[in-house]
């Protein structure tokens, strides 16, 4: 039985990428524990931010109840995750909280910058987060974990070294998705996709690859004491 910490930019973010590893992860026992950096108060065409901020908060944790993962905020709102010293002190509290075996987290090669933004603060505070002097306000010191990337959106630039069969899950992982109703009424104005078809057969490209049905896909942060023997994706 593990923790797992997910750490992403905005709410529907894990939805996209690992609600089904993280319902396998469910099923074997693990504890998950799902932190949304920004408030996700941009995404949308008509509805403005602070009613946004609302309405997204509300679905997060809609999605999150019918997964039976922990739902946590970073206190960020859209375009305002900097590289900088006092939110990479924001993110070395949730992990020093939590205390993950493994984080999974954006790939450093997304493409917008909240999601890259992120992916830089949780490689710098997850080794920041085990130096036992560091934040004496906040006194901790969290384990060295290994981190892995998740897949960017249609999978571009992104070539998986892992993969998590999701075929019994995809169907649990679309309902999730959909929770998030003012995404897929923004992705269809901003970016013209059916939101959910799109991750569908997004999952289904990543089964070809590794011979299931459907799958999600991830890359190891492989540097020096991130390495392990074990398999932590289930």
């Amino acid at each position: 039985m593990y923790t797992v910490l997910v750490v992403t930019a905005h709410p529907d973010d894990m939805e996209i990428a690992c609600a089904g590893t993280l319902l396998k992860c469910k099923e074997r026992g693990d504890r998950v524990v799902v932190c949304h950096l920004s408030s996700g108060n941009q995404g949308h065409e008509v509805i403005m931010p602070d009613e946004l901020r609302t309405m997204r908060a509300a679905e997060a944790q809609k999605s999150g109840a019918l997964g039976g993962f922990e739902v946590m905020w970073g206190g960020f709102d859209d375009l305002e995750i900097y590289d900088n010293k006092e939110s990479r002190d924001k993110v070395v509290r949730i992990i020093r909280k939590v205390d993950p075996d493994f984080i999974i987290t954006h790939d450093p090669d997304d493409y917008m910058p909240d999601h890259v933004a992120t992916s830089k603060l949780v490689f710098d505070a997850c080794f920041t987060a085990t130096l036992p002097h560091y934040d004496m306000e906040h006194p901790g010191k969290s384990r060295l974990t290994p981190v892995y990337y998740m897949d960017t959106l249609c999978g571009v630039n992104f070539n998986p070294t892992e993969y998590v069969d999701v075929t019994n899950f995809i169907d649990k992982k679309l309902e999730m998705l959909n929770c998030h109703e003012s995404q897929i009424v923004w992705m269809r104005d901003h970016d013209n996709i059916d939101f959910p078809d799109m991750v569908k057969v997004c999952c289904r490209y990543r089964g070809f690859q590794c011979g299931a049905d459907y799958a999600e896909g991830f890359k190891q942060c492989q540097v020096y004491l991130k390495g392990t023997t074990k398999r932590y994706l289930p």
